[in-house]
């Protein structure tokens, strides 16, 4: 997969110290990486990559939304997300991601592609279980949930309706 070119950042140029990079995430990247879980996605990307001597440290501080499907009604809601992540990146004789904070790269690599890395980060930032906030507090009025409510079983309350087979098990009990 070729790399997309906002996402790549030439370090052999930056002054060792700080440096900040800022980046907005749109549905369009999700669809480069044919990932179709999103219906919309605004997130911002703020990098700090610090250049040092013998290494790279780059902490990644995200925020945002991505618009999803709920779980359970299938109604469509804003998930707000944030995560951070720090990566080290040193350089060696051959390419190393087996660590998962610590990137290996060849001596002599002049750039770095960060693409991968916000693209796990923000799928790993958003819930497994998907619900939406208007079901948990009760104002999401939705076809699916009247359905439900509808099919769910009728809890009896009147004890008059009750099987007179269990007024005698219950004897049983109170017969210790």
């Amino acid at each position: 997969m070729k790399a997309l070119k906002e996402f790549i950042i030439p370090f052999v140029g930056l002054k060792i110290g700080k440096h900040h990079f800022e980046y907005k995430v749109e549905q369009t990247f999700f669809e480069y990486f044919e990932y179709e879980d999103f219906n919309d996605v605004k997130i911002n990307v703020s990098l700090e990559l610090e250049k040092k001597t013998t290494l790279l440290e780059l902490h990644f501080k995200f925020s945002g939304w991505v618009n999803v499907n709920c779980d359970l009604t299938n109604e469509p809601y804003n998930q707000t997300i944030e995560n951070e992540f720090d990566l080290v990146v040193n350089f060696g004789d051959e390419f190393n991601d087996e660590n998962i904070d610590i990137l290996i790269i060849p001596h002599g690599t002049y750039e770095i592609s960060i693409q991968q890395y916000i693209y796990e980060l923000i799928i790993l930032a958003v819930p497994i279980k998907r619900l939406h906030p208007g079901v948990e507090d009760g104002t999401l009025d939705s076809e699916i949930l009247k359905k439900l409510e509808e099919l769910s079983p009728k809890v009896k309350e009147n004890k008059e309706d009750i099987d007179p087979r269990w007024n005698t098990l219950k004897k049983l009990l109170t017969d210790k």
